[in-house]
């Protein structure tokens, strides 16, 4: 659903944000290079033709900051004024460190106590930062805990008329009275427009909540001097609201989560913020709200500077497989059968890209509602058509069918069928089931699964070229569902969270199981598309595929990835300590290097003293300390990093 959004005045399109600032030539100062998320740099020193040159040039390791935090130190760093900021730890200790050697400036600890230590999530991805142009810097950051914090920038130190001496305490304000430790918190940064700092939410994992009567992540603004609430989205639409009828039988009294737990992204110019918003409470069965719930899985558009809602479309209705909007959209400028459009693109699990234009709120191309497979859980009421992008294609398998299954040799072709065979097979948005219904299956096989297709990498985008890239996984999922009233007050919960299914130690799909994809948005087409990473050792070795070629299986892990005026920069990912750089035309590897673990934050670039280096994080390296690894070509082998023009 849209609603297109009341007239804007001219001068919207021909004056900059009254008070922003413009980013210098080289810095990163948005978790996604700038407040679009095109994870973009124009820099490049560091070229095709000089990358096989690229060298470890410092390495800041997190030994001593609590807690190992492997699969959870998601972090990109922030670049301004020649220091980084970044997290570390499972307190989320905010750190500063010199962009040229690594050395730590400061360190800030905000110690919660319980709230703390029980919060609900320990990932995370960063901070946010501001300045007003004039010297005056500050670092935001979201404790796992739930409080918002203001930070000198230079000192890391408090900013006094912030909240209670640089506080704010995000409880506060919301409407229900189950709030307590390990119930909200929040993964991704804050993201500051126009002075107003604008705060998302993340919740517990929803496949078996305890309880249907969960807290509502709602979107809320902060002035950025005083820490005062200026406003509040309820993304679970209230009485008197546009939307609380998708909530039949009064379910937004007590239906929770449909929060914003993936980073936001902003149009300055305009004054607008885009939410990627998640469903609503739980991720595999809806019987407890029926109707289509506004605005679960929701593309939402705002003005920053007074929460209204500006447009919005609805992604999935009545989602029951947990499809969350898992990352930031991506705005940039297109140009589709000759019109100039200021588009926002959003990636999702299902390996749709949904493309808009971000004032209006219009799809760029058309967007059908076709009919889908309905639920037969008892008290479940789906809907009967879910939107499909008829641009660009999918960029991952979608949903299950005989030609999808492996089939190396006849053997495994053989097995695979069998072991399909146990499961409900169907196209994409075919509903979960009851455990051992329809004949004893033992649930439906859902691919993408509840992990995506995209998440949380989020894609990457060529502004000038209008191209974006996404990086995802095949991985299925086994949904189905058993009533345990022991385990929760819902009529049905996620039988145990099964993964998907297995065939010889193989997954049960065609490769690659990892793969980057180049959309081009001008014309809806897909450029290109490669396996993301190395095949596994297991596979390669795997007796059932003695004699098979599996160079290009690739790995069942997304590569968070980083454009630059000449290349992609692709790490692999979890499981893979490669780093790639490639071409962005073709997809070519035109370089790869080992780093000293796998990526686990997504990589970022800067340029300082004429040197062009790139950051990434790493971990899950048995033995060793997570750590932030700096490349850069070697020190006066090149010439100065050429400057973004603006």
């Amino acid at each position: 659903m849209r609603l297109s959004p009341s007239r804007l005045p001219l001068l919207i399109f021909l004056l900059a944000a009254l008070g922003s600032a413009q980013k210098p030539a080289g810095e990163w100062r948005y978790y996604g290079s700038d407040a679009q998320s095109t994870k973009y740099s124009p820099l490049d020193q560091i070229n095709k033709d000089n990358v096989k040159n690229l060298q470890v040039a410092w390495q800041w390791k997190a030994d001593n900051f609590g807690p190992r935090m492997d699969a959870n130190w998601e972090v990109t760093p922030l670049m301004a004024g020649g220091v980084l900021y970044f997290t570390a730890g499972t307190r989320r200790d905010v750190v500063a460190v010199d962009a040229v050697t690594g050395e730590t400036l400061w360190l800030y600890r905000y110690d919660e106590g319980e709230r703390g230590a029980r919060a609900v999530r320990f990932n995370n991805r960063g901070v946010a930062y501001w300045n007003d142009g004039h010297g005056d810097e500050r670092i935001l950051l979201i404790s796992p805990g739930y409080h918002l914090i203001e930070l000198n920038a230079k000192t890391g130190t408090p900013i006094p008329a912030f909240g209670a001496s640089g506080i704010v305490d995000l409880w506060t304000g919301l409407d229900r009275d189950n709030i307590q430790p390990g119930v909200i918190g929040a993964t991704s940064p804050a993201i500051v427009v126009r002075d107003v700092v604008i705060v998302g939410a993340a919740l517990g994992v929803g496949a078996a909540p305890r309880t249907k009567e969960t807290v509502p992540g709602y979107v809320r603004g902060y002035d950025i001097h005083s820490g005062k609430l200026l406003w509040t989205f309820h993304t679970i639409a209230q009485p008197g609201e546009f939307g609380n009828e998708t909530w039949e039988q009064d379910s937004w009294k007590y239906t929770g989560n449909t929060a914003v737990w993936a980073p936001l992204s902003a149009d300055e110019d305009l004054g607008y913020v885009y939410l990627p918003v998640e469903m609503p409470t739980g991720d595999v069965y809806g019987g407890h709200r029926p109707g289509n719930n506004l605005f679960g899985d929701s593309l939402v558009c705002l003005d920053a500077r007074t929460g209204q809602r500006i447009w919005h479309y609805q992604i999935v209705h009545h989602d029951m497989w947990d499809y969350d909007n898992p990352a930031a959209p991506v705005l940039l400028d297109l140009t589709v059968n000759g019109k100039q459009i200021r588009a926002v693109a959003q990636v999702t699990k299902q390996a749709f890209t949904y493309v808009f234009d971000r004032v209006t709120g219009q799809p760029v191309w058309p967007i059908e509602e076709r009919p889908v497979p309905q639920s037969d859980v008892p008290g479940e009421k789906s809907s009967p058509t879910q939107p499909f992008p008829t641009k660009p294609p999918a960029f991952d398998r979608q949903g299950v069918t005989e030609s999808d299954l492996i089939g190396f040799t006849p053997e495994i072709k053989a097995e695979a069928i069998r072991i399909a065979g146990q499961y409900k097979l169907g196209p994409v948005f075919t509903p979960p089931m009851v455990y051992d219904s329809n004949a004893g299956k033992k649930g439906t096989i859902q691919l993408p699964g509840a992990g995506g297709g995209a998440n949380w990498q989020g894609a990457a985008a060529d502004p000038e070229a209008g191209i974006l890239f996404v990086p995802s996984v095949t991985d299925a999922y086994v949904s189905a569902l058993v009533h345990d009233p022991k385990r929760s007050n819902m009529n049905y919960i996620a039988s145990g969270g099964l993964g998907g299914p297995t065939v010889f130690g193989l997954p049960l799909f065609k490769p690659p199981w990892g793969r980057i994809t180049a959309l081009n948005l001008n014309t809806g087409e897909r450029l290109w598309m490669i396996p993301n990473g190395e095949t596994p050792e297991s596979v390669k070795k795997n007796p059932a595929l003695k004699g098979i070629d599996t160079s290009n299986f690739g790995n069942s892990t997304r590569a968070p990835l980083l454009v630059t005026k000449t290349l992609l920069f692709a790490p692999s990912g979890r499981g893979d300590s490669g780093f790639r750089a490639i071409d962005k035309k073709s997809g070519a590897v035109v370089f790869k290097m080992d780093l000293p673990g796998n990526a686990s934050g997504g990589p970022m670039t800067y340029s300082i003293n004429g040197r062009q280096f790139i950051v990434v994080a790493v971990a899950s390296v048995p033995g060793a300390a997570p750590e932030l690894v700096a490349l850069a070509l070697p020190a006066g082998s090149s010439e100065p990093a050429r400057r973004d023009p603006n």
